[in-house]
């Protein structure tokens, strides 16, 4: 194949879910931020990811709740990133 290809740069369902496990332990506002999503979309990934025991939901206070990544969340993310630099996309925009 001549050339290289070069494959549209919008954030896979993938790469969200990689930038909320990077953040190791955060509440709502600062996974939503960090991460570039809106309420409902952080609802629906936090509701996934809990699903799955990628994350678990830490009480710090009274009502302070924050959402730490597990040993299989960090094995996934480790995953995501090696495809990630495979495919050539980390650091990319």
């Amino acid at each position: 194949m001549a050339g290289t290809m070069k494959l549209e740069r919008r954030r896979s369902s993938i790469e969200v879910i990689a930038d909320m496990l990077r953040l190791g332990e955060a509440g709502k506002t600062e996974i939503m931020y960090s991460a570039n999503m809106s309420y409902h979309q952080l609802q629906k990934y936090l509701t996934f990811m809990l699903q799955l025991g990628l994350i678990t939901k830490v009480t710090v206070g009274n009502p302070v709740v924050t959402y730490r990544v597990t040993r299989k969340g960090l094995r996934l993310l480790h995953s995501i990133e090696g495809v990630l630099e495979i495919l050539e996309l980390t650091g990319e925009e």
